[in-house]
């Protein structure tokens, strides 16, 4: 119910305040996106976060060295993969990277692997943003179900809405990965049965 001021401008509305837009969407909890996915051209838009670029690789393999040094095993058919970088004396370097395997609407993620040496102050930090676009450029492909080892890195995969699943719950093409545990991601949500992955 509307109250009435007495007094001041007779008949005249005080402007409404105007509110500030609405902040973008923090890559951080892709669980409390909408349903929608976004466009392929958006997805794969570089981002920069505290200093560190991420976009995705237009060679695949240069992501290579990062997984054999951290002794990660390489996907045989990546569809995808994605780098972080930092300013160094000579330009950049890639400090992290992921990488992804597809078939149909199943994704296997491989990584994130990061540096940390001479790498970023904060290398979970630098895989959970990995990890976000590895997210956005999945869905944006059709990928309903994202599949991925632990590689002790729970707290990351929990963040972004994985939960662990058995091992059954992988296609058939791409099982047989290296590596123990299962994590399994469906649009942010961990209501979905075992039987629904399987046929995704």
């Amino acid at each position: 119910m509307a109250r009435r001021r007495s007094g001041g401008r007779a008949g005249g509305r005080r402007p409404a305040a105007q509110r500030p837009p609405s902040p973008p969407e923090d890559a951080s909890a892709p669980g409390e996106r909408g349903a929608a996915a976004p466009s392929l051209a958006s997805a794969t838009l570089p981002r920069v976060w505290q200093g560190v670029g991420y976009r995705p690789l237009a060679d695949a393999e240069r992501a290579r060295a990062l997984f054999d040094f951290a002794a990660i095993p390489w996907p045989e058919r990546v569809a995808f993969a994605w780098g972080a970088w930092m300013s160094a004396a000579g330009g950049e370097r890639m400090v992290g990277a992921v990488a992804a395997e597809r078939h149909s609407t199943a994704v296997m993620l491989h990584g994130p692997v990061v540096v940390t040496g001479d790498g970023p102050d904060e290398p979970l930090e630098v895989a959970g943003q990995l990890l976000a676009a590895a997210i956005d450029h999945a869905t944006a492909l059709g990928g309903v179900t994202l599949y991925a080892r632990p590689q002790g890195l729970d707290r990351v995969w929990v963040r972004f809405g994985f939960i662990p699943v058995p091992e059954v719950a992988l296609p058939a093409v791409l099982a047989g990965r290296p590596g123990a545990g299962l994590y399994a991601w469906r649009g942010g949500s961990a209501l979905w049965t075992l039987r629904e992955a399987a046929e995704a």
